[in-house]
C-alpha cells in the first residue's frame, strides 16, 4: 500500500515539477550560486551545562541556552604557542604525544622504538632498543593498525596513564608473519615493497604489553604468554591510574576477556568474559562512573547492542537497556541524578534518536522528536542538548532542547529560499520482505521526470560488509546523484539482514558463509523492484569498493541471473587472500571451514558471468592486494569470458590521485550501458 501511495504522490507532483527547473551542471559541479541551501550554525561543543559554543566570523562565542544571549568566549585557554610536536620529537619520529600533565613527550622513532622527552630540560630517554625490521615498540603492525586499533591511530600503540606516571605500549614481533611483495612500476627497474601481511591461517604478530614507569624508565611486562596466539585490543586506563584494563581475544575471536593489569607488577585480574557462538567484537570504550565503583560496558551478546552496569570488580549489576534495538552510543552519564543519556536505533532501525534511562534500567524516555534521524550534542550536566535532524525528504535543521525534550528554539535550517524552485530528486525508504521474514531497508532515489509507466535502468551502490549498513532515513543530497536523476537513472541502496538493522541476530547469518546472504537479500530486493515495474531487468547495475567490490563481482557471477552490469572496485575476490583478523572473525580459518571459503569465493562462480563486469584495482593496494583482481582476471581469461579491466598505477586502497579519472570512467560506463546517451564529457573534465 505504501508503495502505491508513493506512486500516486510522484504522479501528483508532476505538475509541481513542471513549474520547477533542473540544476545546471555549473550549479551542481562548479558551485554556481543557487540560494537553495543555508549553512547551519557551527556548534563546537559546550562551555558548561548552560552555555554552548558557537563558531562565527572566526571567533568563538558562548551562547546562553536559556536566553540566547551571545557573548565572546572568555575562558582561559591552555594552548600555548610552541614548536610543533614533530619538531620536538625530532627526525623520523611518529605520533608525538604529550603526557596529561604536560611534562613529557612520548613518540616512536623509525617505527621501531619508543622514546620519552622531558619537556622541561629537553632530555631524551630511549625506552626500548630491540626494534628491528620485524620488531616494533609502540608502533602497530599492519594488521593491528587496520583491524584492531584503527586507521585513525596512525599506527600509534602507546597510551598515557591519566596521572602521567605510566606509559603503556604494545610490542609487536612479526618475524613469523609471511611477507607479501607489492611491485612498484616507476623508474627504469621498478621496485618491491615487502609487507608483513598475515592471511587466513597464517602466523599473526606476537604481541606483548609493556608498562613503563616514567620516572625510572623501568618496563614491566603484563603477565601474558609472549608466544600465545591471541589478540590484544585497545586498552583503557582507569581514571585513578591504578590499573590498565586490557582486552584479550582468542584466535577464534569467539571469546573476549576484559582484564585489569597492575602497572607496577604486570599481574592481571579477569573482570569480564564474553563468549558467542559466532564472534565477539572489540569494546570501543569503557565508561567509568565518577563514584569509582562502577563502569558501563557495551555488548551485543543478547543479539542486540546494549548497555550493562558493572561493579569495578567486573560483576554485572544490571542491564541498563534491553530489547530488540541497537544502542549506537553513550552520550552522557548524569551520575548525580542517576541518568544515562544514549543514542539508539529504536523507533526505526534507519533512524537515530536520543534517550535517557535510569542506571537501574527504569524510566526509559525518548528525548528527540518526529520521524527524523538526530545527531546530538548533550550539555555536560544533561540540562540541554542540541540536535541536527533530517530525513530523506527534509533538509537538515538544528534545534536546542531541554532535558525533557522540550524545544527551546530553532537554531538553523539548511533549506534556502529558492529550494522549491528546483526539482530536487525525491528519495524514499521502503521495506522489502524476504521469504523468511526480514524487512530489508531499501532507499530509492527517483528520476526527476519519473513516469510510473516506464521501466528505468538502476544503479545500486553498496558496501555490504557485516554491520556496515548505508540505508538511513536522513537527508541525502549529492550533486552527482542529482545529475544522474535528472538524466533518468534510478539509484538504489539496499541493506541486507546482516547490515546492522537487525542487530547481531542478523549479523550472525554471515558466520562462515560470507556472500551467501548478501546475494540472496540483494536479489530479493531487485526482483521486488522489477515486479513493481520500476526497473528495466536488462539494466541492473551494481557498484562498490573494497567489500563492495567483492559483492559487485559476486553479483555478476553468483547472482548473474539478476545483475547485468557491475563495476567492482579493489575488491576481495577470494577470502584466502585477505588478512587474518578480519576474515577469520567471520569465516574461521581455511582449515576449519574449507567449504565456506570455496562457496564464498568469486572464482568459484566465474563461469556464470554473462553481463558486463568492469574490474578496477590499484597496483600498490596494501589492504586488498591487486592479487585478488589478478586471480579473477586469470580465471575469466581461461574461461574465455568478456570483461573490462582498469588498472591504476601506484594507487593504494582507493583511487588516490586517480579519483577524478575513476569518477569519469564510472560516468562513461553509466551513460554507455545504462542511460544509452552521449557522455557529457565537459562535466568530468
Amino acid at each position: 500500500m505504501r508503495f502505491k501511495l508513493l506512486l500516486v504522490f510522484l504522479v501528483s507532483t508532476g505538475a509541481l515539477y513542471a513549474q520547477q527547473q533542473p540544476f545546471s551542471a555549473a550549479q551542481l559541479f562548479k558551485n554556481e550560486k543557487t540560494n537553495v541551501w543555508h549553512t547551519l550554525p557551527t556548534v563546537s561543543g559546550w562551555a558548561d551545562d548552560s552555555h554552548y559554543l558557537l563558531l562565527k566570523d572566526k571567533k568563538t562565542y558562548s551562547i546562553d541556552a536559556k536566553t540566547g544571549q551571545e557573548g565572546e568566549d572568555t575562558r582561559k585557554s591552555d594552548w600555548k604557542v610552541s614548536p610543533p610536536l614533530s619538531a620536538l620529537a625530532g627526525a623520523n619520529s611518529q605520533n608525538p604525544t604529550v603526557s596529561p600533565d604536560g611534562k613529557w613527550l612520548a613518540f616512536t622513532r623509525d617505527s621501531k622504538d619508543l622514546y620519552l622527552k622531558n619537556l622541561g630540560n629537553n632530555e631524551e630517554k630511549r625506552l626500548t632498543s630491540d626494534g628491528s625490521e620485524t620488531v616494533y615498540n609502540g608502533y602497530a603492525a599492519w594488521v593491528y593498525w587496520e583491524e584492531v586499533l584503527g586507521r585513525n591511530t596512525q599506527h600509534k600503540a602507546f597510551w598515557w596513564s591519566p596521572d602521567s606516571k605510566y606509559l603503556a605500549f604494545m610490542r609487536f614481533d612479526e618475524a613469523k608473519v609471511p611477507v607479501f611483495a607489492i611491485a612498484g612500476a616507476t623508474g627504469q627497474h621498478g621496485y618491491l615493497e615487502r609487507q608483513r601481511y598475515p592471511k587466513p591461517g597464517d602466523p599473526n604478530p606476537l604481541v606483548q604489553m609493556g608498562l613503563v614507569e616514567v620516572a625510572s624508565g623501568k618496563i614491566v611486562w603484563a603477565d601474558f604468554d609472549a608466544n600465545a596466539d591471541h589478540y590484544f585490543g585497545t586498552p583503557f586506563w582507569t581514571p585513578d591510574s591504578k590499573a590498565l584494563w586490557m582486552q584479550l581475544k582468542n584466535r577464534a575471536q569467539d571469546n573476549l576477556k576484559l582484564l585489569a593489569v597492575d602497572p607496577a607488577t604486570g599481574r592481571k585480574t579477569e573482570l569480564v568474559s564474553e563468549s558467542q557462538k559466532t564472534w565477539v567484537d572489540w569494546l570501543t570504550t569503557v565508561h567509568f562512573l565518577p563514584d569509582g565503583k562502577h563502569f558501563i560496558r557495551q555488548s551485543d551478546e543478547s543479539g542486540w547492542m546494549h548497555l550493562y552496569l558493572h561493579t569495578m570488580d567486573g560483576r554485572l549489576k544490571n542491564p541498563i537497556t534491553s530489547g530488540n534495538y541497537t544502542v549506537t552510543g553513550l552520550s552522557l552519564i548524569d551520575a548525580k541524578n542517576g541518568w544515562v543519556y544514549f543514542t539508539a536505533r529504536k523507533e526505526n532501525s534507519a533512524r537515530i534518536d536520543l534517550y535517557k534511562v535510569k542506571l537501574d534500567g527504569k524510566g526509559l524516555q525518548r528525548l528527540t522528536f518526529g520521524d527524523y534521524t538526530h545527531q546530538v550534542q548533550v550539555s555536560p550536566g544533561g540540562s540541554y542538548f542540541i540536535t541536527t535532524y533530517s530525513n530523506l525528504q527534509t533538509p537538515p535543521k538544528m534545534a536546542l532542547l531541554d532535558k525533557t525534550g522540550k524545544m527551546i528554539r530553532e537554531l538553523g535550517d539548511a533549506k534556502g529560499p529558492d529550494f522549491d524552485k528546483f526539482t530536487v530528486a525525491r528519495t524514499e525508504l521502503v521495506r522489502v520482505p524476504t521469504p523468511d521474514g526480514f524487512q530489508l531497508p531499501v532507499m530509492i532515489k527517483y528520476p526527476t521526470n519519473f513516469d510510473p509507466n516506464k521501466k528505468y535502468p538502476v544503479l545500486i551502490s553498496i558496501y555490504g560488509g557485516p554491520n556496515a549498513g548505508r540505508v538511513y532515513d536522513r537527508w541525502n543530497f549529492s550533486p552527482q546523484e542529482q545529475w544522474y536523476a535528472q538524466d533518468g537513472l534510478l539509484q538504489v541502496g539496499i541493506d541486507h539482514r546482516a547490515s546492522g538493522h537487525f542487530g547481531k541476530t542478523g549479523q550472525n547469518f554471515m558466520h562462515r558463509n560470507l556472500g551467501k546472504w548478501e546475494m540472496e537479500d540483494y536479489s530479493t530486493a531487485v526482483n521486488w523492484l522489477i515486479e513493481k515495474g520500476l526497473v528495466d531487468p536488462r539494466k541492473v547495475a551494481i557498484t562498490g569498493g573494497s567489500y563492495g567490490g567483492y559483492v559487485t563481482a559476486l553479483a555478476l557471477t553468483r547472482g548473474a541471473d539478476v545483475f547485468t552490469h557491475g563495476i567492482a572496485n579493489f575488491g576481495v575476490m577470494d577470502w584466502h587472500l585477505y588478512d587474518s583478523e578480519y576474515t577469520e572473525r567471520f569465516m574461521d580459518t581455511p582449515a576449519e571451514n574449507p567449504d565456506g571459503y570455496r562457496e564464498s569465493s568469486v572464482l568459484t562462480y566465474a563461469d556464470r558471468l554473462k553481463g558486463t563486469l568492469r574490474i578496477v584495482h590499484g597496483t600498490m593496494d596494501d589492504n586488498v592486494h591487486m592479487q585478488n583482481s589478478i586471480q579473477l582476471v586469470d580465471k575469466l581469461e581461461d574461461l574465455n569470458k568478456h570483461f573490462e579491466f582498469m588498472v591504476y598505477p601506484g594507487a593504494r586502497h582507493g583511487f588516490g590521485t586517480k579519483g577524478k579519472h575513476a569518477q569519469a570512467e564510472t560516468a562513461r560506463f553509466i551513460y554507455r550501458y545504462l542511460l544509452e546517451k552521449p557522455f557529457p564529457a565537459e562535466i568530468w573534465q
